[in-house]
């Protein structure tokens, strides 16, 4: 055991390539009272791989608020525990919250075990900027709710990370076309570190068009990262309606239209109507 006293630990494991599993990590999972795992059988396959034998404890989105109290009884009276998720860094869009919440509110010492991460491993790859970003994970599945979400991000201008499963990557695109403008600049990932690992860079509009050329690039896990809003040099974000105003005191209409929608990467049939309900005003 590890410590006497009971701890907790964090673990990241590998999200495709088994040969990232840090030495740190390997000794923690060797060394540990228990592992509580999000989907027993298919950690045991990567335990296997390791050759340890630990117990495991199933610990998922089902059963967290029932198991959290009785797993960290086990701490309290003296057990080390490992928290793992099916791939990469456990709580990053996986089970954990409740248990580590409560672990602190018990005093229990949680120790994070860094390792891979698929935002972080997708982001230095993205070729978007990385200074400020903001992580979505998984958008809702309705789509009225997902397009509400996205229209309240339309003008973050941090870079943008969600998370996509493969059945709504599509659907996806399409909301971000829609609401962002097909100009705005995006990266996506997919399998990361596994074999068929691609990572394509395009504008929105190009990306929509390279995912239904070929339903194969459907398929997989993603990352999508969306470059941000553009900003003033304050670090405002741009008013569409006062840059139609401004354009349009200045310009033909049809002209006016073109240059707000690559100024702020919004569709242009949408600022269309709204520089004809402007003139109307």
């Amino acid at each position: 055991m590890l410590n006497s006293t009971g701890i907790i630990y964090v673990v990241a494991t590998p999200i495709g390539n088994l040969d990232d599993i840090t030495l740190r990590a390997m000794r923690v999972l060797s060394e540990v009272d228990f592992i509580a795992a999000e989907d027993t059988r298919h950690s045991q396959r990567l335990l296997k791989h390791l050759n340890i034998s630990i117990p495991l404890i199933a610990l998922h989105d089902f059963n967290e608020k029932q198991s959290a109290s009785k797993l960290l009884k086990k701490v309290l009276e003296g057990a080390s525990m490992a928290l793992i998720s099916d791939a990469g860094t456990p709580l990053i869009s996986d089970p954990g919250y409740t248990l580590i919440h409560q672990a602190h509110e018990q005093g229990i010492k949680v120790s994070p075990i860094p390792g891979p991460c698929a935002l972080i491993a997708a982001l230095c790859a993205a070729g978007l900027p990385t200074d400020r970003f903001v992580f979505e994970g998984f958008l809702p599945p309705k789509s009225k709710q997902r397009q509400d979400r996205l229209a309240l991000l339309s003008e973050e201008p941090r870079t943008l990370v969600f998370y996509e499963a493969p059945h709504r990557i599509v659907v996806l695109i399409d909301d971000l076309n829609k609401i962002f403008g097909g100009s705005r600049q995006a990266t996506l990932a997919k399998e990361i570190t596994k074999t068929f690992e691609t990572i394509y860079a395009a504008t929105l509009a190009d990306l929509k068009n390279w995912l239904v050329d070929d339903p194969v690039r459907q398929k997989g896990e993603f990352v999508l990262m969306v470059k941000g809003q553009p900003t003033t040099k304050k670090g405002l974000v741009l008013d569409e309606d006062q840059i139609l105003q401004i354009l349009q005191a200045e310009l033909p209409l049809k002209q006016a239209v073109s240059l707000a929608g690559k100024i702020t990467g919004q569709n242009k049939n949408v600022i269309y109507k709204k520089a004809l309900a402007q003139q109307h005003m």
